[in-house]
């Protein structure tokens, strides 16, 4: 198992799925970990407390990224408690599906408000201490919705791939200071989000799976402890889908 011991892990939306395995997972790693969360206070203790079973030390903090000051606040809080920031998983995300003759407004700047622009406020808020450690990962979680689109995803498909553009400039940006940005694409990955979708809609989508089945939360956080790593220091600007093939 790839070691993260003497890292400090940042992962945003780390309450529940996605995040909240990615978290655990660079914890059994050996990184320390902050937890961000928005509503979920006592999921998000839940995480922390299984973090320091594994005897590494973790934070629970609130704060909704897409909000510039809470991002910089949340990066503030893990420097003053750990003294550095070594890997951030921008990973707080939200859905607000409709097709886009009935989508409001609103709709479409929150998805994008959170999802995009949350990445935008955690990365230029913590990619300051990462330069002047002269190394950092970042990764961007962005989908396979953001590779194919979606029907009923204009929004969402459209922050995820703008998650990816904005991976690969900055991966130019900061790889001359040892600092490496890099995506992971989850496809269908059951979830509190996923699982709200139509049953029949969710078997036709998995009749399209190469591998014939659906992903864990367990696979994606794998992908991401690997490019955390130092095995992926010669990665960057690179887009790992997590899909079964979904997106070929």
């Amino acid at each position: 198992m790839t070691s993260l011991i003497g890292k400090v892990a940042l992962v945003t939306g780390g309450s529940r799925g996605i995040g909240q395995a990615v978290a655990l997972e660079l914890a059994r790693r050996g990184a320390d970990v902050v937890v961000n969360y928005l509503l979920k206070a006592e999921a998000a203790l839940q995480v922390v407390a299984e973090a320091e079973a594994c005897g590494r030390r973790a934070l629970a903090v609130q704060s909704d990224v897409g909000e510039s000051e809470q991002a910089v606040a949340l990066v503030q809080a893990t420097l003053s408690t750990f003294g550095r920031l070594d890997i951030l998983v921008n990973n707080a995300g939200i859905t607000r599906d409709a097709l886009l003759v009935r989508m409001q407004e609103q709709d479409w700047d929150e998805v994008v408000r959170v999802n995009l622009k949350g990445a935008f406020n955690m990365t230029q808020a913590a990619v300051r201490a990462m330069l002047r450690q002269r190394s950092g990962r970042i990764i961007n979680i962005s989908s396979v919705s953001g590779l194919m689109g979606q029907v009923g995803q204009s929004n969402y498909a459209a922050s995820k791939a703008g998650l990816i553009g904005f991976t690969k400039s900055l991966a130019r940006e900061l790889g001359g200071r040892g600092i490496t940005v890099n995506v992971v694409a989850p496809g269908f990955i059951p979830t509190d989000m996923t699982l709200a979708l139509d049953e029949v809609w969710r078997e036709k989508l998995r009749a399209f799976i190469p591998l014939e089945r659906f992903g864990s939360v367990e696979d994606v956080a794998h992908a991401v402890a690997f490019l955390a790593s130092d095995e992926a220091a010669y990665i960057t600007g690179a887009v790992l889908p997590v899909d079964g093939g979904l997106g070929m």
